[in-house]
């Protein structure tokens, strides 16, 4: 294999890399968006979730329906 031969095939080779890379920066962004709106969807039903036991925790304002 000449010099000139290995030298296409390593840039072709680094290419190749160059451009794995980039998806994979591109997955990992994507991924980084989605895990940030799931983040705040999961705070977002938590506090709803604190809300709806707080509100109805207290034995107080529970009556009884009216077929007991």
């Amino acid at each position: 294999m000449t010099d000139t031969a290995r030298l296409d095939t390593i840039e072709i080779k680094l290419a190749h890399l160059e451009q794995s890379l980039h998806e994979l920066g591109e997955a990992v962004m994507r991924q980084q968006r989605e895990i940030a709106a799931l983040s705040a969807k999961n705070r977002a039903l938590k506090e709803q979730l604190q809300v709806m036991a707080g509100g109805g925790g207290s034995a107080e304002g529970f009556e009884k329906p009216p077929h007991y």
